[in-house]
C-alpha cells in the first residue's frame, strides 16, 4: 500500500469517526459542538492527498450514482426533520464512496468505503429489519442479556453502587440522584461492530487479501473487542451516573463512544496492515 493511500484511508477513518460524533451531538448532545465537529470533518479531508484527479469516462455511473445517493440522504433528512445517526451517515459515506470510486485518484479508497459502509447498512438492516421483523424482541433480548447483565455483573464485581433492573432494557439506582437508565439503542454496542467489520472487509477488498483464514480471525477480534470496550463504556456511563448524576453521564455518553472507535479502528488498521 503506498504511503499516500495509507494517509488517505487514515484521514478518512477520522473523518468518519468526527462526522459520526457530529451525528450524536446534533441528536442527543449539543447543537454547537455537532457543527464544529461537522466542519472539522470537512476541513480534515483538505487533508487528503491528491495529485491528478478526474472522473474516469467509463466510471462516471458511480460518480453520478454516488451523487444521487447522498443528495438522497441529504433531502430525506431535510424534508422529513429526522434526527441524523449512524445510518444516516453511513449512507452519506456510500454515496461519497462511489464518488471517489468514479475518479482515478481516489478509486481505491471509494472501493474501500463502499465495502466499509456498505457491510455496515446490510449487518445494520439484518440486526435492527430483518431478525426483529422475526422476532419483535430481538433486540430488546440482545441488550438485556449481552448487554445489560454482563454489565451490571462488571459494576458489581468492583464497586457496591445499588443498581436494579427495572425492566429488559431499565436500571434504576438511588445514587447522586434518583434515576432510571434505558440501556439500548447505541449502547448495544452493534453500530461499533458493524464498522470495524467494515472496515475489515473493506481492506481486505480493497487490498486484495487471500488468507481467508486470518481476515476471519481478524473478524472474530474485531468483534470481540468492540464488545468488549461495550461493556466498559457501559459500565464507565453507571458510574458517571450514579456517582455525578445524569447530565454529566450523559455528557460522557456523547463523546465515549467515538473517542473509542477511534482508537480500535486504528488499532484494527494496524493489524490489517500486517496481515499483507
Amino acid at each position: 500500500m503506498k504511503d499516500d493511500q495509507k494517509h488517505n484511508i487514515l484521514i478518512f477513518l477520522i473523518v468518519m469517526a468526527f462526522f459520526t460524533g457530529a451525528t450524536i451531538q446534533l441528536s442527543e448532545g449539543s447543537v454547537l459542538i455537532g457543527v464544529v465537529m461537522f466542519l472539522i470533518a470537512l476541513l480534515l479531508t483538505t487533508k487528503i492527498r491528491i495529485s491528478d484527479t478526474h472522473i474516469v469516462k467509463s466510471s462516471k455511473s458511480f460518480f453520478v450514482l454516488g451523487l444521487l445517493i447522498v443528495l438522497a440522504d441529504v433531502v430525506y433528512n431535510l424534508k422529513a426533520m429526522n434526527q441524523l445517526g449512524t445510518l444516516d451517515s453511513m449512507t452519506f459515506f456510500l454515496g461519497m464512496s462511489f464518488i471517489a470510486f468514479g475518479t482515478r485518484q481516489y478509486r481505491r479508497m471509494g472501493e474501500f468505503g463502499i465495502y466499509m459502509s456498505g457491510t455496515f447498512i446490510v449487518l445494520f438492516q439484518t440486526f435492527y429489519s430483518i431478525l426483529p421483523s422475526m422476532n419483535d424482541n430481538f433486540i430488546h433480548y440482545f441488550d438485556h442479556y449481552l448487554v445489560l447483565l454482563p454489565s451490571l455483573s462488571i459494576v458489581n464485581a468492583v464497586s457496591n453502587m445499588n443498581i436494579h433492573v427495572v425492566a429488559t432494557e431499565t436500571v434504576h439506582f438511588k445514587g447522586f440522584e434518583d434515576a432510571t437508565v434505558v440501556i439500548g439503542g447505541p449502547c448495544s454496542g452493534l453500530y461499533s461492530m458493524f464498522l470495524l467489520i467494515g472496515i475489515i472487509v473493506g481492506y481486505a477488498r480493497m487490498e486484495r487479501l487471500t488468507d481467508k483464514s486470518r481476515i476471519a480471525m481478524l473478524v472474530v477480534i474485531a468483534i470481540l473487542v468492540a464488545y468488549i470496550a461495550n461493556l466498559a463504556r457501559v459500565s464507565v456511563l453507571y458510574y458517571v451516573g450514579y456517582n455525578f448524576g445524569i447530565e454529566r453521564m450523559m455528557f460522557v455518553h456523547v463523546y465515549l463512544g467515538w473517542l473509542i472507535f477511534i482508537i480500535i479502528s486504528l488499532g484494527i488498521m494496524m493489524l490489517l496492515n500486517r496481515t499483507k
